[in-house]
């Protein structure tokens, strides 16, 4: 074997009660066609998705020495781009737990890896890091074992003896179709991954099975708290071809029976020649789909919602994340309420569900602003809504301003999940981040258990979706810092 993947994850850890049944499991498709593209270059790889199969960094590293590959490489993305990040501790376990059971090389990479990869050489055990995509520098590593190539040949890795050395970032790759493949789903367990509760609200035991796929890399635009470009280093958008995209999906329909599938680009709805092409080309080829998708409110507009629904797109997720609109100038998301108002109006009347995205604590966030964002957040009464805290990831603007001004960041990178014990938020510049995070919980529960919107649930997906989401919210997550609060 030349290559083995590892796909790392704690979900019980990083989502406390919420991550044995209601959570996601989503498969990991950048890994998935890394090891399409190493494949179709002749190489012999292998997967082992430690995240969905649940099994400990021991029992991974048991499951490296029988295949006993020339080298292992632990991908840490996760299909949001805080997942990067929260992985960071088991990925750095599993690693330990390699080294001591196989004589293999170990690289990591992934979002966090590519935005701190000094960092990440000296926390791990790992032999080299790789800053930037990817997919060259594996195929080079994999060279430089087979002693065909010298180390300084591979671009983008970090290594160290007594010393630190890093070689030049790769180049961004232009081509994804041939860089970024269709995926190895004969790889993965595929009878494991699930999706979010929510976006099967019409079924609720329908989650499974389940696909994710990029149909492009990157975000032109800047918002101070994302760190999705990170390992780019420049606000791009490159595509796959909607060709491609569409083979995949068709694969995965009528191979795998995948009807929900989530489009995990974080702008879809943005290129309108790229991706009404996708639209048109799953109606042309009658796949069967329940998709979800990222838009911006800015790129919405009426004359492509009547063909998005017809192709399956029955979710829209859309970033509002403030009530406030100096709070969203702040951040670098320029957007009114009214906008907000219309554009969600719009898209529900044509029958699409809204997953609407709100961020407590931003910078200028007071206590007043926040209930502002709840306020409409209540007002809006969407289908589903995600309540995040404003948090420093790294890689992103709001983390290096973070550590300019020796602001107080979590101790463990698993304490950058939003669901986790540990979870430390930033603080605005007028509310603690206790008092934000309380905020948060509190708010999303004021959310899912008021009547109005259960009302709205009942009348839209029947009683099941109902009870489910009255189940969803006996979970209260424990929280070291309000504990604090109450000592």
């Amino acid at each position: 074997m030349d290559i083995l993947f590892v796909n790392p994850g704690d979900r019980k850890k990083i989502f406390q009660g919420l991550g044995s049944e209601l959570t996601a499991i989503e498969p990991p498709f950048q890994i998935a066609s890394y090891a399409s593209f190493l494949r179709n270059k002749g190489y012999k790889v292998a997967i082992v998705d430690a995240n969905a199969e649940n099994i400990t960094p021991n029992e991974t590293a048991k499951r490296v020495e029988r295949v006993a590959p020339l080298l292992v490489a632990v991908i840490v993305y996760g299909n949001q781009p805080s997942a990067s990040t929260q992985n960071m501790d088991i990925s750095y376990n599993i690693i330990s737990e390699i080294k001591k059971h196989s004589s293999a090389k170990v690289v990591i990479g992934g979002l966090h890896a590519s935005a701190l990869p000094e960092q990440t050489l000296l926390e791990s055990e790992a032999d080299f890091v790789i800053e930037g995509e990817e997919q060259i520098p594996l195929q080079n590593i994999l060279e430089y074992l087979k002693k065909n190539i010298e180390i300084t040949d591979v671009p983008g890795i970090w290594y160290k003896d007594n010393n630190v050395y890093h070689n030049k970032k790769p180049q961004l790759l232009n081509d994804l179709d041939e860089y970024l493949p269709i995926a190895a789903w004969d790889l993965l367990p595929m009878e494991l991954y699930r999706a979010h509760n929510w976006h099967c609200f019409e079924d609720i035991n329908t989650r499974s099975p389940y696909g994710a796929i990029y149909t492009s890399l990157g975000c032109p635009y800047k918002c101070n708290f994302c760190c999705i470009n990170a390992p780019f280093g420049i606000n791009k958008i490159r595509y796959r071809s909607p060709e491609l995209i569409v083979n995949e999906l068709q694969l995965l329909n009528e191979k795998y029976s995948v009807k929900n599938v989530k489009f995990i680009d974080e702008m879809f709805v943005l290129n309108k020649k790229h991706y009404m092409t996708i639209v048109e080309l799953i109606i042309e080829r009658k796949l069967d789909l329940n998709i979800w998708a990222y838009a911006r409110i800015d790129t919405i507009k009426e004359d492509v919602l009547s063909k998005m629904k017809k192709a399956g797109f029955n979710w829209l997720g859309i970033g509002i994340e403030s009530g406030s609109n100096e709070v969203r100038d702040g951040a670098v998301k320029q957007l009114k309420n009214n906008d907000i108002k219309k554009i969600v109006s719009l898209v529900e009347r044509y029958n699409i569900e809204v997953g609407a995205n709100y961020i407590f604590g931003l910078q200028d966030d007071t206590i007043e602003s926040m209930q502002e964002t709840l306020e409409l957040a209540k007002d809006l009464n969407t289908s589903w809504a995600n309540f995040y805290c404003a948090m420093a990831y790294p890689g992103s603007p709001l983390y290096s301003q973070s550590v300019n001004k020796k602001v107080r960041l979590p101790n463990k990178w698993g304490d950058y999940s939003q669901h986790s014990y540990g979870a430390l938020p930033l603080p605005s510049n007028l509310v603690s981040a206790k008092e934000i995070l309380k905020f948060r919980d509190n708010a999303f529960h004021e959310y899912f258990e008021s009547e109005r919107y259960l009302n709205m649930m009942f009348s839209k997906f029947g009683s099941d979706a109902v009870e489910h989401i009255k189940e969803m919210t006996k979970t209260k997550l424990n929280r070291k810092l309000l504990e604090e609060v109450l000592n």
